[in-house]
């Protein structure tokens, strides 16, 4: 068979894993011929390609990023442009194609799908919030980054007596400022799952440092919002959205640090970690897990199990339709949200 792949949406450690998998696998087991589609669905819209091959996969099971590359680029907003990523798979002779990617990518896999296009999706959101699996790829290098940094600004806050809210990636839901939060023993945990009292953060910090901790680590989801209000955006434009409709979210950490020297008088700061999270070389257990969901795609292929996305349930690889994958965002289950924001007893009630 020939098969083409891409990569959609933003970045993860993990994204070489699968590629290298699939090719590889493809390769040796199955005799399959491969192309690859650059910047995601841009070039399946604009016909760019590269090789897909043993020697073109050699050596990058270790590397960040996508050798694919990758965009936010959705065909269903250019004119014409789900039938010419169509035509484009015909003109290559592609017999199937791999898509990997989260909710928005996915979801035009799930149109071409529907249109007759044999797809076979593998999930990735370094945000871990893909409904239908219990983690992707990427959200454990995100979440030993955060921790580390949160292991970091430890020692300075305490140096300085100064409140730091670190802001961490998480749109819709909280599982990687949650995650971070617990194992870099953060004070506070601001979540998207339970907006929340700024003044209840600040009543917190001022019992710790009552106590004589004189110190406090807030992390904050971008996505958090004050109780009330809409979430923060990149330089407060409610209308900037990429293709997919989604806001630039960015600036509560710094919000909150202001709110909290304000309402304390403690000396505060924000960091924000951005795109440090997305970068490098992806853990032991994501390119174990990358690999896993690699394998499993290129055999769905030749199950013809095309409508479906690879997933992790348990411990073991499945596969389940794309609908159910795009149905709804992951939210952080009531167990780890007890865990990391335990201390807000009377948010408890609100917790899904």
């Amino acid at each position: 068979m020939k098969i083409g792949m891409l990569t959609g949406g933003g970045d993860c450690p993990g994204l070489n894993a699968v590629i290298r998998a699939v090719v590889r696998k493809g390769s040796f087991h199955y005799d399959d011929e491969f192309v690859g589609f650059m910047e995601g669905w841009r070039g399946l819209l604009e016909d760019k390609t590269m090789e897909l091959s043993l020697s073109t996969v050699g050596g990058i099971l270790p590397r960040g990023g996508t050798i694919l590359r990758t965009s936010r680029t959705n065909p269903a907003k250019h004119e014409g442009g789900l039938q010419l990523c169509i035509d484009n798979l015909k003109k290559h002779g592609c017999d199937a194609l791999i898509a990997i990617g989260g909710d928005d990518t996915l979801s035009v896999a799930k149109k071409l799908f529907d249109s007759g296009v044999k797809v076979v999706g593998v999930p990735k959101t370094i945000d871990n919030d893909l409904s239908g699996t219990d983690f992707t790829f990427g959200f454990d290098t995100a979440v030993n980054v955060a921790s580390g940094a949160i292991d970091r600004v430890h020692t300075t806050a305490e140096a300085h007596n100064r409140v730091i809210v670190v802001e961490v990636m998480g749109r819709d839901s909280g599982w990687i400022a949650a995650y971070s939060g617990i194992a870099g023993g953060a004070d506070v945990i601001l979540v998207p799952e339970i907006p929340f009292d700024i003044e209840e953060v600040a009543e917190l910090i001022r019992q710790r440092h009552a106590r004589g901790r004189y110190f406090s680590i807030v992390v904050a989801a971008e996505g958090a919002r004050f109780m009330g209000h809409d979430v923060e955006t990149q330089n407060g434009g409610a209308d900037s959205r990429d293709e997919f409709g989604h806001l630039h979210l960015g600036g509560i950490g710094q919000t909150v640090a202001k709110e909290i020297e304000k309402r304390t008088g403690f000396e505060s700061r924000s960091v924000v970690l951005g795109h440090i999270q997305r970068g490098g070389s992806p853990s032991a257990f994501d390119r174990v897990l990358a690999t896993r969901y690699g394998l499993g795609a290129i055999d769905m292929v030749h199950r013809g199990e095309f409508g479906l996305m690879a997933a992790l349930r348990g411990n073991k690889i499945i596969s389940i339709p794309l609908a159910e994958a795009i149905a709804s965002n992951r939210k952080c289950d009531k167990e780890i949200l007890d865990a990391a924001t335990g201390i807000l007893d009377k948010l408890d009630a609100k917790v899904p």
